[in-house]
């Protein structure tokens, strides 16, 4: 597969892309952190709450640059209008190839007579099953994690949705951070 995705990225007709699904939790996590030997029992706040954010996303390869928006849950019909929105950063005179996981939801009935309608410009390239590391879409959320949930305390959702969009803002334009972590080796 990664043969095929070196492939894609090297023909000049072709805008890829990588596209996956993603939640963000309030309660935020724990990670290794540097304490200064000073301080003798650190104290890490945690909200007691299981509440989350849903995130569509989408990183242009060859730019590094992302698209994204927040759901509360993802179906048929939300994936069907975030490709609509993801449509309109397709690059003019070229084919976007998005390539994403089985979720059951983009393989959903519903879809097929909107993906037929858009063939001549839009073409989905399923990743093999059980293979989220050839998605590199993956890594954009592990570092966004690192960077905007890690050891973080949020009293409120809006608090965490507020870093989260604040990191993808940052992240809209093109940049070397992102195409970089998202190269195809």
């Amino acid at each position: 597969h990664i043969k095929k995705l070196r492939r894609f990225l090297g023909r000049k007709d072709l805008d890829l892309w990588s596209l996956d699904e993603c939640h963000f939790q309030q309660q935020g996590s724990r990670y290794v952190m540097w304490v200064p030997p000073e301080v003798k029992d650190p104290i890490l706040w945690h909200a007691p709450t299981h509440k989350t954010i849903g995130m569509f996303g989408a990183v242009r390869l060859k730019e590094g640059r992302l698209v994204a928006q927040q759901w509360e849950q993802f179906n048929g019909e939300t994936f069907e209008v975030f490709l609509n929105h993801l449509l309109h950063h397709r690059l003019p005179r070229k084919k976007m190839v998005i390539i994403l996981d089985n979720s059951r939801y983009h393989h959903a009935r519903s879809l097929k007579p909107w993906l037929w309608d858009h063939k001549r410009f839009l073409r989905l390239d399923f990743l093999p099953p059980y293979s989220p590391q050839l998605n590199p879409i993956e890594r954009v959320w592990k570092l966004t994690r690192k960077l905007c949930v890690h050891n973080r305390y949020f009293p409120t959702l809006q608090d965490l949705i507020a870093a989260i969009e604040r990191q993808f803002i940052s992240w809209t334009k093109p940049n070397d951070s992102l195409r970089r972590l998202c190269a195809i080796i």
